[in-house]
């Protein structure tokens, strides 16, 4: 066993017995990662911090019925996993998508790059490509089906193993690897579709400054 499970364990098992601080610091080791992985799912900071909120609401109050038959976080995982597809079910995604350029993706918070680390490159008109690629992408994971954005989230993002996503999800491993492989295959032909939009729309423009150079001399 992981020292980290061992350590949950123990925190675990004394919230069991009521200690609060030992919530408290499962809240606080896993407070990061629930959020990316509600923010993967939704696309939105504020959705990601209601699921976050929920989400420890109901292990407070399932806690005592956990018996640690998995991973207390792969517990964790799919409890935030239900209440992210809930969440997509009951606002059936007619929200845009919402950009939040403090957002930003490293190993230490976990999250989505946004243009806030991609204009750091310098140039303006790649930064400009690049936020479009990465609209396109956020767009193609948002045209996906619930099951399908839940297995690209967990393995793509946040790298979860076959047989956690498994747990997560309580379907086998053979079902989450062929949802998988027709999630990205739907998501290669949408973003494929995006992406060739970009790039027509990319030309033209081209087109029209070197006209315009052209009057102008």
């Amino acid at each position: 066993m992981a020292s980290t499970d061992a350590d949950d364990q123990q925190l675990v098992k004394a919230a069991q017995a009521g200690d609060r601080r030992a919530f408290q610091a499962l809240y606080q080791r896993y407070e990061r990662k629930v959020f990316s992985v509600a923010y993967g799912f939704l696309r939105n900071q504020e959705d990601a911090l209601d699921v976050l909120q929920e989400a420890f609401i109901k292990v407070h109050r399932y806690l005592p019925n956990f018996e640690g038959q998995s991973s207390f976080y792969t517990w964790l995982y799919r409890i935030v996993a239900n209440l992210c597809i809930d969440h997509l079910r009951r606002s059936g995604r007619k929200r845009d998508v919402e950009f939040d350029d403090r957002l930003r993706h490293d190993r230490h918070t976990e999250t989505v790059g946004t243009a806030g680390t991609i204009t750091a490159m310098g140039d303006p008109s790649a930064a400009v490509k690049n936020k479009e690629i990465l609209a396109a992408v956020q767009d193609s994971l948002g045209r996906l089906s619930d099951k399908h954005r839940a297995v690209i989230v967990m393995r793509e993002l946040q790298g979860l193993s076959y047989a956690d996503m498994a747990k997560a999800m309580n379907c086998s491993k053979g079902t989450i690897m062929s949802r998988l492989f027709h999630a990205r295959r739907n998501m290669q032909k949408l973003l494929s579709e995006r992406l060739e939009y970009i790039s027509s729309k990319a030309d033209i423009e081209d087109a029209g400054d070197s006209m315009t150079r052209e009057a102008a001399s």
